[in-house]
């Protein structure tokens, strides 16, 4: 019944693709078809999916995410308040005048915040509020609109503290502490913050390409027909704005940046940023009690829509363990020929494959449990791996003309544009992506900059055998008998 599990994760993406349905509904019907079929064929007892309130009761106690509703929060605030109309502008104050300046700032933009903005297809409709009107009224073309929308609403995938990061360091904890266990190697298991640390130079490396690409490419391109009122209107920035904007990226440095660093943890960090912006909002009139409430009413949908995706995908994993797809996967990764880069190459292509139909959240609750800890087992970085996964799902998500940024900026912004058009506008975004993913998978000591050696593995890896290798993995997962005690004799 292995198989079966394949068939689920198939039957998944296409369900998110044809039906349209939200994504932790197609999950659980998935899986509460895979239990159904287990139970009835007699493979797995009935008794053993009790285990799924355990799960979940053990998932929602983590105190990580906490942080989740905080950085939502933070997000929508920011959206709702003047802050990012005075960025915008201050940042066209201080550009020189020309087609670059609003790209860039709109890049900037993207990088402040879409850490805080959630999943992708969050990041793109917040961005395309805080950025399209501005960029329209800046005079920048369609395809160039699009492009520098769907290339910020990625940012918030790769540049830490990111909730993409913090879910990911959460997923990468688990897949370490299986692969640490079935090999028996010497080594820390890592958590949420060596991810951000990791994540620190590669993500610094394409953000300075993105932004050297947008001036260097756009800089020389004509204006568009918007009036030149319009745009005088767009670059007009008053003293108190400029004093709001100065004081707002100080803060969001600060904040972010001693999150990222270690400085604060991230639950403090969120909680402080929100309790920060709803003084603010208060003290200035910004957020009356109707606009506060839908605010608020925003922040628990989107936190709900999380929460629920995540239970639906620990559902989910507990069918595919139970049914032993990720034995099946394991020992296909485990048994691939080639060297240790051969093999992390093979998994990210099937990342960057699910990246097509499946939000960033997605992949980390349903794809990341199944093939990352047997990818963990043969390539001891596990940091490494992390970036990886990062950079090839922020790719993925801008490869036309399938990329699910793309496809979810096209959506949004309800404009026609031409694939060609939108191709030569994508087309250097995409090599400084390309470029730095290739440049980390060939120096993995990128990731590992400022990182203490003490916390890199002590001892070596103990080859095993395949035999080895799965009886070890078989007894970390408990008998029937041992999970239920109407199954013991």
């Amino acid at each position: 019944m292995a198989w079966l599990g394949l068939g689920l994760l198939a039957m998944v993406a296409l369900g998110i693709v044809v039906t349209g349905l939200p994504a932790f509904l197609v999950l659980l019907t998935a899986a509460s078809a895979g239990a159904a079929l287990a139970v009835l064929s007699g493979t797995v007892p009935l008794a053993l999916l009790s285990a799924l309130p355990g799960r979940v009761i053990n998932l929602l106690e983590t105190d990580l995410l906490q942080a989740l509703p905080l950085y939502v929060l933070m997000g929508v605030l920011l959206d709702r308040l003047p802050i990012a109309d005075a960025l915008f502008r201050t940042g066209l104050r201080i550009l020189p005048r020309g087609a670059a300046a609003p790209v860039v700032c709109g890049l900037g933009l993207g990088a402040l915040l879409g850490p805080m903005n959630g999943s992708v297809g969050a990041s793109v409709l917040s961005l395309a509020r805080a950025i399209d009107p501005r960029l329209r009224a800046s005079g920048v073309s369609v395809p160039a609109r699009t492009a520098t929308i769907a290339v910020a609403s990625t940012l918030g995938v790769v540049i830490p503290p990111s909730l993409v990061l913090i879910l990911l360091g959460d997923a990468m904890l688990s897949a370490h502490t299986i692969a640490v266990t079935a090999t028996g190697r010497g080594e820390r298991v890592i958590n949420t913050q060596d991810v951000f640390h990791g994540a620190l130079v590669p993500a610094g490396l394409f953000l300075a390409a993105a932004l050297i690409v947008a001036w260097l490419t756009t800089r020389r391109v004509a204006e568009d027909s918007a009036p030149a009122s319009t745009r005088s209107e767009a670059e007009t920035v008053t003293s108190r704005q400029a004093l709001l904007a100065g004081v707002s990226i100080l803060a969001l440095l600060l904040l972010l940046g001693g999150v990222a660093t270690g400085y604060f943890y991230a639950v403090e960090g969120a909680a402080t940023g929100a309790f920060v912006l709803l003084v603010a909002g208060a003290i200035t009139g910004r957020l009356p009690a109707p606009a506060l409430g839908a605010a608020l009413s925003e922040v628990m949908a989107i936190t709900g829509a999380l929460f629920a995706l995540l239970m639906a995908a620990t559902t989910l994993t507990l069918v595919l363990r139970l049914l032993g797809t990720d034995h099946l996967v394991g020992d296909w990764v485990v048994g691939l020929p080639g060297n240790d880069d051969t093999v992390v190459v093979i998994v990210l292509a099937i990342i960057a494959l699910s990246a097509f139909v499946l939000d960033a959240f997605e992949i980390i609750f349903v794809v990341v449990p199944i093939v990352v800890p047997p990818l963990l087992i043969r390539v001891a970085d596990a940091r490494w791996v992390a970036v990886l996964v990062l950079l090839t799902l922020q790719m993925s998500f801008l490869l036309p003309p399938f990329g699910y940024a793309l496809m979810m900026v096209r959506s949004t912004l309800k404009a026609t544009v031409p694939l060609g058009a939108l191709v030569r506008a994508l087309a250097p975004f995409l090599l400084a992506q390309w470029a730095v993913l290739a440049v980390v998978l060939a120096v993995p000591q990128l990731v590992h900059v400022g990182e203490n050696p003490a916390d890199r593995v002590r001892a070596p890896a103990v080859p095993l055998s395949p035999q080895d290798l799965d009886r070890r993995l078989r007894e970390m997962v408990p008998p029937p008998e041992a999970s239920d005690p109407a199954l013991r004799p």
